[in-house]
């Protein structure tokens, strides 16, 4: 789809000092902050500056909530800027005050995403979670990953997007190698003389059977429906992983049960 150009096109360092609009949805949760959380220092007793910064920040945080409910919605390619600006109650000429286009949108958005991706793979990954039973194990690294592709829908749409700018695509190839070498590591933790073939095949079945099941958990509706199929897919995890590493695992009694989690590793 071609954008139309933009009504205006003042220079991108004067952002309007408009109030926030009244767009919302679902794509996405996103701050005005960068990835970094780094802001820009103003001197000491010189507010106005302050304050502009931060109207700027609020409208690039809606302009990127409006383009992650136009992504989910409509995807990648079909999306325009004029789409965005529309979802965001502002003019084209207030888009591109902010942004050029709408590659230079979606390389912002990838940014935080990957960047809020990264820490759940840190909550995921600590060397707290290599000293639980495989159950619980399981749980305290799939829920965080769960929890972060249900409230950030927009992730998926845009990094498995056709004709997404080719740094999003590198630096999501980057995050899922990462990820990979996380499994092996956790392997490798258990198993200390797996063969390296043995342990890269092992992860790519294992992220390959987490990211089927991630895409039911994402297509089921909220409640039950979703909760039952993350139990589902934990059930597989357990029943593939088990006898590769389970006796190797701290064994002990389950957690207290709770809804989508260690509850799940008796079959009914």
């Amino acid at each position: 789809m071609s954008e139309s150009p933009p009504e205006t096109s003042p220079p991108r360092s004067s952002p309007p000092e408009t109030g926030p609009s009244g767009s919302s949805g679902s794509g996405s949760n996103l701050s005005a902050t960068s990835p970094s959380g780094s802001t820009t220092s103003t001197a000491p007793g010189d507010p106005k500056p302050r304050r502009r910064q931060a109207r700027g920040e609020r409208r690039i945080a809606e302009l990127l909530q409006a383009a992650a409910n136009v992504f989910c919605a409509q995807g990648y390619t079909a999306t325009s800027t004029n789409a965005i600006a529309r979802e965001a109650g502002v003019s084209p000429g207030t888009l591109y005050q902010y942004f050029p286009n709408k590659e230079a949108i979606a390389v912002e958005l990838g940014d935080r995403l990957l960047h809020r991706m990264r820490e759940a793979h840190g909550q995921a990954f600590t060397p707290e979670n290599l000293a639980l039973p495989l159950p619980a194990l399981l749980d305290a690294v799939v829920d965080p990953l769960i929890e972060f592709n249900c409230r950030n829908p927009v992730f998926l749409a845009l990094m498995h997007g056709s004709e997404i700018p080719g740094r999003i695509a590198e630096e999501h190839d980057a995050l899922h190698a990462s990820l990979l070498a996380r499994i092996r590591d956790l392997l490798g933790h258990y198993l200390p003389d797996l063969p390296a073939a043995e342990s890269a095949r092992i992860a790519d079945m294992t992220f390959a059977v987490f990211k089927g099941g991630l895409a039911l958990v994402l297509a089921a509706p909220e409640g039950p429906e979703r909760d039952a199929t993350v139990v589902e897919l934990k059930r597989v995890l357990l029943r593939y992983l088990d006898p590769v590493i389970g006796d190797a695992t701290t064994t002990g009694p389950p957690p207290e049960n709770r809804t989508g989690h260690t509850e799940w590793i008796h079959t009914p």
